[in-house]
């Protein structure tokens, strides 16, 4: 009797495990086709992005009308930032894709710094229009290495995540990789393109990095484990690898891969070998429903800046997306935000976890004393360049980074009109209209 008992007790653990581990698998798979599909669209987005490129720098080339041109070449920047925001989302992360993504990046900065110029009293240079055919020519070279790429594909059966498992030391001449590495040779060799007056303001944050973190006492690999597992605060048993990061990388960095098997979750992280400053870090696991709100959601951010010793940092945004709370802080010096100086981070609302976290912005910016100018602009002169049917709510005075990356001393006004709410920016030192933003709303749980 005992031993039927016990045989039936079996039999149904058995049926219970399988539809247990049944239900898992169709959940994994459902993961990884969602995943699947994204990268199939990004990459999708990347060559149609690619072609619009040359067709819209081929156009800047037969125009006459300066009034034509500016919107054409804002056009082409418009473009040429999609193409990297496309770029970003393939898992392409461990390739050396470096010199592409400068090349994108600097097509995009000097045909916005152009666009924005009145062309009428300082129209285009003849080295500037030079530099464009030049663009023209080499974005046919690159939309060439998209095409070859996408003919693979449309002949062979190997799906995304396959390529973003790949062993790195397997021959990648027929892969994916081995296709966006030849294309970031082909811009390697390109000649070197002369970008006129914007040269020497383009945006090289891996060199802004290894400058404000040079000089910085240097920690070591168990440092650096050590330094995560505090900032992290995992369960017993959380495992951390830590190996040299990518030479493609211009600073000195850890890169880490943390396990923390007891919450099911690992974790990716770059931190400088230099004062030991976490740069990302990235939480991968399913993030289940939401059983807290933003206002827990913030005071655990808070917590873990506190930890990783990042004070006077106030929270300037907050917007919910599914079952995450993607918060931003600001550093604050009297009263004034200093957005240069940012922090974002993601709270997992399921159950507070912190998934997510940039802190590029700080360590670049961050100082102990601004030496801020008094504004020449009072702040009724300021929101009397409002537009008058915004109804303005809150105001604070601010330093912000205008379109050409200069810091700029503003009055920061939030306003409402009909179901939007707006942030403007107005210079505080000549009550110019610096920025308008329109600001996110919580949005849907599209997963239910």
């Amino acid at each position: 009797m005992i031993r039927n008992v016990m045989i039936g007790a079996l039999a149904v653990a058995v049926v219970g495990t399988g539809i247990w581990g049944y239900q898992q698998k169709n959940e994994k798979d459902q993961l990884a086709q969602t995943a699947e599909n994204m990268y199939e669209r990004a990459y999708h987005d990347l060559s149609f992005h690619i072609d619009q490129i040359e067709d819209e720098l081929g156009k800047t080339l037969a125009m006459n009308s300066q009034r034509q041109l500016s919107p054409a070449l804002a056009d082409v920047w418009r473009v040429t930032s999609l193409a990297e925001k496309s770029l970003a989302e393939l898992p392409v992360q461990g390739l050396n894709m470096e010199d592409t993504e400068k090349y994108l990046y600097k097509i995009a900065d000097f045909t916005y710094r152009t666009s924005v110029r009145d062309l009428n009293e300082d129209p285009l240079t003849d080295k500037e229009y030079a530099t464009l055919e030049q663009l023209y020519d080499q974005s046919a070279s690159i939309r060439q290495s998209m095409r070859e790429t996408q003919a693979m594909m449309m002949n062979a059966d190997m799906p995304w995540l396959a390529e973003r498992e790949r062993d790195e030391e397997e021959p990648a001449e027929y892969s994916f990789a081995g296709h966006f590495e030849r294309m970031n040779k082909s811009v390697q060799g390109f000649s070197e393109v002369e970008w006129g007056a914007t040269d020497s303001s383009i945006r090289n944050l891996n060199g802004e990095l290894k400058e404000a973190l040079s000089g910085r006492e240097k920690i070591s690999k168990e440092d650096a484990k050590q330094k995560a597992l505090d900032l992290l605060q995992l369960g017993k048993g959380a495992t951390v690898q830590v190996d040299d990061a990518s030479d493609a990388i211009e600073y000195p960095a850890y890169s880490l891969v943390v396990d923390d098997p007891e919450n099911k979750a690992n974790y990716n992280m770059d931190m400088s070998v230099e004062g030991g400053e976490p740069i990302w870090f990235m939480q991968s696991r399913k993030i289940d429903k939401q059983t807290i709100g933003l206002n827990d959601a913030v005071k655990e951010a808070e917590a873990f800046l506190e930890r990783a010793n990042k004070l006077n940092m106030e929270l300037v945004d907050s917007t919910q997306y599914n079952n995450m709370a993607v918060l931003e802080f600001a550093y604050v010096e009297e009263g004034i935000r200093i957005y240069p100086d940012s922090i974002t981070i993601e709270v997992a609302l399921d159950d507070g976890d912190i998934v997510s976290y940039v802190g590029r912005g700080h360590i670049i910016h961050h100082q102990d004393n601004w030496n801020i100018q008094s504004p020449s602009v009072t702040k009724e002169e300021a929101q009397a360049m409002i537009n008058p049917h915004i109804d303005v709510m809150e105001d604070h005075i601010a330093i912000i980074e205008n379109d050409i990356n200069e810091d700029v001393l503003v009055y920061e006004f939030y306003g409402t009109k009909d179901n939007d709410t707006y942030r403007i920016f107005i210079n505080a030192q000549n009550g110019d209209e610096e920025k308008v933003e329109r600001m996110k709303d919580t949005e849907p749980d599209y997963g239910v």
